[in-house]
């Protein structure tokens, strides 16, 4: 299909339009060839493919079933007691720990700070049962690394016929409960390091110069930084002050990602973003010790937690905030490395090749007639650089602002549980107990295990307190670890909590358990989450890489044909190559094909109408908004009420839910998800039919930019530097 070029009777170069001198100064490419336009479409179908495979073939693999290897633990004593008590405690681990032995506190307390050990236990002076041991952790370096040391030293202490001090040397505070805040912190620096550079290339390749690029690099980094920072700090209240840290720091990580995904578009060109996803994002997130601990990810993620930037600006930012410096020289260390390598990389490949990029604009000063975003119209250079900005920008604040607000700090609020037994001595129950649970809980009463059962299979309930049907029996707890690990253990804690005070014991029983292959319980997050990003995602691509495309029918058999292939290839990356969700192949394909073909066309209403640009408001609509909303993480009742009340109406959440049921529930309950799809895919659909076709071809509209001319080097031969240009807008 070729292209032409709106006139341009005000003579603005690139505004609306291109005009009479701009078209000679800037030949249109000839007209795509057939063989062409299928290279085209299948990049457009390889692009989406190979990012939802990397992200979630990562993310499941290594989350799937976490076995913690080696966690490095000290113990304080000396002589031949404490050479015995370690190597018992390290036997016992089965491989979980590492420990050493230590001769005083002090050296262990340091040990922690600098974060090369995770916790310690202090023997009694004298060793004798009946003696006091001290645990040592430090919840700010990892709440799940923390607990599992409390959980591994506190039980060999007692074991040893000792009882047990607990002492938090780095507690977490309020605002940052589930210490993420650092995690959020280092994946918005990520973003607005590399996220930029895809839109560079497309709109303003004349900015891919080291000279021009290395400052405004600078300038990024300094605004996202403080950005971050006002998010995180003022507006989310998970940090108290320390904003010259993330000043400096940020500005330091945001440039040196930037500069590095520089280096790799003028390698790879396009496909850069490929690469700079896999380092910073995907392979960052299991390495980065953020969330959970790296001990408990494959071997080779340990590697890369010492060499990649998200590990580094994390742990850098929590050494200042909660260690008082401690190791953080080292981790801006590997971010200085970062900078100077790609900076003297990036020099001597520009020295070698030219400020052509392969697969880029062939024209790139500023009145070119380039996009702002791909496949939208010729734009003016001003109003692209404002896309430069605006958009990377605007992913960044919506990414870091959802995911801080909604889990900074879970909550326990309203958690559905039944009492079951007698009438009267369950109702009796509920008003002696109910205010001391206060609003952490919304007790019910039930006559039979049965209905709670059933109950419990609906997600209608966390738990169901089972009460002793004799003097002196036990009390029983009913739960479902299919439903969410997190809820699980927070109900579980609190009622054996219940049970001692009301001086019973407790027998815990769970209704459905979590698979051996989903020891965390995530699966169905992941699951739900690939099924999302590949319907939005391959809209997004086609907006950007078909702008040719604008009819409904000719769209159709393409999302139709992606939303079946992609699904039967999770199922097959998901069950037979990783071995984390077992069976159910067909409900998975089929429930996998629905939802990836909603979410499709809701995406096709807005990019198709507002361009890629309205990708944004699409991701937060369907994908962030949806993870606190789904329960696949955190519990549905430890987030804002928010998400709870917007969560039955979301994709992302009706998702979850189906793949979670699927394998835990028998199905139970799928319902009224499938019908949520529907909804929002007849909706997107017919839409689109309607509506959004007549409007992308009204005689008014704008032509898309022209698809070319690219550069394509020739093999061996060396591309002549492009004068500087004048800057024209």
């Amino acid at each position: 299909m070729s292209t032409t070029y709106q006139s341009d009777p005000d003579g603005e170069r690139g505004a609306a339009g291109v005009g009479s001198s701009a078209r000679e100064k800037y030949p249109p490419p000839p007209p795509e060839t057939p063989a062409e336009r299928k290279g085209r479409l299948i990049a457009l179908f390889v692009m989406p493919f190979l990012i939802v495979t990397m992200m979630y073939a990562t993310y499941v693999a290594t989350m799937h079933e976490p076995t913690l290897q080696d966690l490095p633990v000290a113990v304080v004593g000396t002589g031949a007691a404490a050479e015995q008590f370690a190597e018992q405690l390290e036997d016992g681990a089965d491989g979980a720990l590492d420990v050493r032995v230590v001769a005083d506190d002090a050296t262990a307390k340091e040990l922690i700070a600098d974060q090369e050990v995770t916790g310690a236990i202090l023997l009694p002076a004298d060793g004798a049962p009946g003696g006091e041991a001290t645990v040592y952790r430090a919840s700010a370096g990892g709440a799940s690394a923390a607990g599992t040391v409390q959980n591994l030293l506190g039980p060999a202490a007692l074991a040893a016929g000792w009882t047990v001090a607990d002492v938090d040397l780095a507690p977490l505070p309020d605002g940052d409960s589930s210490g993420t805040m650092v995690l959020f912190a280092a994946m918005g620096l990520m973003l607005a390091g590399y996220v930029p550079l895809s839109t560079i290339l497309m709109a303003a390749p004349n900015l891919l110069r080291v000279r021009k690029f290395l400052p405004l690099a600078l300038g990024w980094g300094a605004l996202t930084s403080s950005l971050v920072w006002l998010i995180l700090g003022p507006v989310v209240g998970a940090v108290d002050g320390h904003y010259p840290l993330f000043l400096g720091l940020g500005t330091l990580a945001v440039t040196a990602v930037g500069v590095a995904q520089m280096l790799f578009t003028k390698v790879l060109g396009p496909f850069a973003v490929l690469l700079g996803m896999l380092l910073w994002v995907i392979f960052g997130m299991p390495s980065s010790n953020l969330a959970m601990p790296v001990h408990s990810m494959p071997g080779f993620f340990g590697w890369l937690h010492d060499v990649l930037p998200l590990p580094a600006a994390g742990e850098a930012l929590r050494a200042v905030i909660y260690f008082e410096a401690g190791a953080a020289w080292r981790h801006v260390g590997v971010l200085a490395a970062w900078l100077v390598g790609a900076t003297l990389l990036a020099v001597l490949k520009e020295r070698r090749s030219g400020l052509l990029v392969v697969g880029g604009p062939l024209y790139i000063d500023p009145d070119a007639p380039l996009p702002a975003l791909s496949g939208g119209p010729v734009a003016s250079y001003r109003k692209r650089l404002l896309a430069v900005a605006g958009f990377p920008l605007a992913i960044m604040l919506s990414v870091v602002t959802l995911m801080s607000f909604s889990m900074h700090e879970p909550t326990v609020v309203g958690m559905p549980v039944a009492v079951v037994g007698d009438a009267a001595q369950a109702q009796g129950f509920v008003d002696a107990m109910g205010p001391g649970l206060g609003d952490t809980t919304e007790l019910e009463v039930l006559g039979s295990v049965e209905e709670a059962e059933e109950r419990l299979d609906e997600q209608d309930l966390v738990a169901a307190y089972v009460l002793p049907v004799e003097q002196g029996g036990e009390a029983r707890l009913l739960t479902a670890g299919g439903a969410g690990a997190a809820q699980q253990n927070a109900v579980t804690q609190m009622f054996r909590a219940v049970a001692a005070e009301s001086g019973v014991g407790l027998q815990v029983r769970d209704v459905a358990p979590l698979t051996e292959d989903d020891t965390g319980g995530s699966n169905s997050m992941y699951v739900g989450m690939s099924w999302i990003m590949a319907g939005f995602l391959f809209l997004t691509v086609l907006r950007g890489g078909a702008p040719d495309l604008t009819r409904t029918r000719e769209l159709l058999p393409l999302v139709a044909g992606w939303s079946v292939g992609i699904s039967v290839w999770l199922w097959f990356l998901f069950d037979v190559l990783i071995g984390a969700v077992n069976g159910h192949a067909l409900e998975l394909i089929g429930y996998g094909a629905l939802t990836v073909f909603a979410v499709g066309w809701v995406t096709g209403v807005f990019t198709r109408v507002f361009g890629l640009g309205a990708l944004v408001p699409v991701m937060v609509v369907v994908m962030l908004a949806g993870v606190p909303a789904s329960g696949g993480g955190l519990s549905i009742y430890m987030v804002p009420e928010l998400f709870r009340a917007i969560g039955s109406w979301l994709p992302l959440p009706a998702a979850v839910d189906i793949a979670r049921s699927i394998v835990y529930f028998d199905g139970t309950g799928i319902g009224r998800d499938l019908l949520v799809l529907a909804v929002w895919g007849v909706i997107g659909l017919l839409v689109n039919l309607l509506l959004v076709d007549r409007w992308v071809n009204r005689p008014s509209a704008k032509p898309h930019a022209p698809m070319g001319p690219r550069h394509v080097p020739d093999r061996g031969a060396k591309d002549e530097p492009a004068p500087e240009p004048e800057l024209a807008v």
